[in-house]
């Protein structure tokens, strides 16, 4: 049984990146600033920066919301990693596990993987689990195997230069919530024209535009930034307000403009 919009924070920290004592830093800044949701994965490195961070933070872990992304290289000790994670970020489990990849080139079928991710659940490894970077075919796999409505999101990248339609109706059609990555399109909206226009009008960046029009479409977004200002520019995005009109112009950016892309990844919807 699905629980309301899986109470998923709707702009969280990607911590990519984040690395060591500095990323330590960076991630308790964006604590500081208001961020309760942070995104983390085990191919990352970033998991004890972020431990650290909740560790010190002074919050209940109640007040986080902790994601982290199991990587394929996993999938045969996929709980005892789940184990290790939690370990790496000092919390009992997490609030939300996702497997980081399909197999690589396919070559282990989602029914061998996606099974022991739902056992963690039930073991209590974490309150949520979800996928990212699934394709359709890969969301139909992990019904047919464990039963529709059992995850929480699908995180892949998605941005005004990608907009994902085809991936994200399907989502929708499954009520499965979007997570944005890469939602800045690895900063080349802040110089979008188009953005731009829209942001001098209501005062704001554009940067915060792009953002602004993920959580329109009901996207949760997870930017990276270890700069404290653009760090709160992103979380101040949640309260712009666009017009429908400037929703649509914003649609038309969409060009396919894939960044992630790796040659053993999935073929994209």
């Amino acid at each position: 049984m699905k629980t309301a919009s899986y109470d998923i924070p709707k702009v969280g920290l990607g911590t990519y990146g984040l690395l060591g004592p500095e990323g330590t830093e960076a991630i308790l800044a964006a604590i500081e600033m208001g961020y309760r949701h942070l995104d983390t994965a085990q191919s990352y490195d970033t998991e004890i920066p972020v431990g650290n961070a909740i560790d010190s933070c002074g919050l209940l872990r109640e007040d986080l919301f902790v994601t982290t992304k199991i990587t394929p290289e996993n999938f045969t000790n996929l709980r005892s990693s789940l184990r290790q994670s939690c370990d790496n970020l000092k919390v009992d489990n997490v609030d939300l596990a996702l497997i980081h990849w399909p197999a690589h080139y396919d070559k282990i079928p989602v029914s061998d993987y996606i099974g022991e991710l739902a056992r963690a659940q039930s073991e209590g490894l974490t309150r949520l689990i979800g996928v990212s970077n699934f394709t359709r075919k890969h969301l139909q796999a992990v019904d047919a195997e464990i039963g529709a409505g059992k995850l929480a999101t699908n995180q892949f990248e998605c941005h005004a230069y990608l907009q994902n339609r085809i991936l994200v109706d399907y989502c929708r059609q499954s009520d499965l919530q979007v997570t944005a990555y890469m939602p800045l399109a690895a900063g080349k909206l802040a110089n979008d024209p188009t953005l731009q226009v829209i942001a001098d009008r209501i005062d704001a960046q554009a940067s915060q535009v792009a953002l602004a029009f993920l959580l329109t479409q009901g996207h949760v977004v997870i930017p990276k930034s270890a700069n404290p200002d653009r760090m709160a520019s992103n979380l101040a995005a949640a309260s712009i307000a666009l017009s429908t009109a400037d929703i649509a112009l914003i649609k038309e950016l969409d060009r396919n403009d894939r960044i992630v892309d790796p040659e053993w990844g999935p073929d994209w919807d």
